[in-house]
């Protein structure tokens, strides 16, 4: 079940976070599985502002989430985690259609993510879920911004893309 997160969950979504980023180290990536989650008071800024899903076991415990931002206008991914012992069962799947929803929901036409290129989870996955690259002479300012910040960050050691998808999904 997905739901909307709460000031209860985000201790459990840091914890959710560092499980699934130690799947990098399998790459070469440790930085990247090294890297702490954002702080309580963060997660608590999107779970207060409604941008904050949970996907839930059947106890209401959270093992997957997502969190998301406006981007040009756009809804953003800014992050999704599933915890390893949950993967593979369609979570994130339904996270980022929660998210999607959200977006249509606030009039908004597309959805839009920064990702890793060559990372099997990352937009190699996306792809599968109909998000496409896009071209960096196709970003708004809000994500040229974020996107020079990641790289600020060190995170284009690895190649990385922006990715976008209608939020109102092809017939």
């Amino acid at each position: 079940m997905i739901r909307l997160a709460h000031a209860d969950d985000l201790l459990i979504l840091q914890d959710i976070e560092r499980a699934a980023g130690e799947a990098f180290r399998a790459l070469g990536m440790d930085s990247i599985a090294d890297d702490e989650p954002l702080s309580t008071d963060e997660l608590n800024s999107y779970a207060t502002a409604g941008r904050a899903w949970v996907s839930v076991d059947g106890l209401d415990y959270p093992v997957a989430y997502l969190l998301t931002d406006i981007v040009d206008g756009n809804g953003h991914v800014e992050q999704v985690s599933v915890h390893p012992d949950q993967a593979h069962q369609g979570l994130g799947r339904e996270l980022l259609h929660a998210a999607r929803v959200w977006a249509r929901g606030h009039g908004m036409q597309r959805q839009t993510l920064s990702t890793f290129r060559d990372v099997p989870w990352n937009a190699p996955y996306y792809r599968r879920l109909g998000f496409e690259v896009l071209d960096a002479g196709s970003w708004g300012p809000e994500l040229t911004r974020l996107m020079e910040h990641e790289a600020e960050l060190g995170l284009t050691r690895w190649p990385r893309v922006a990715m976008w998808r209608p939020v109102v999904p092809p017939r």
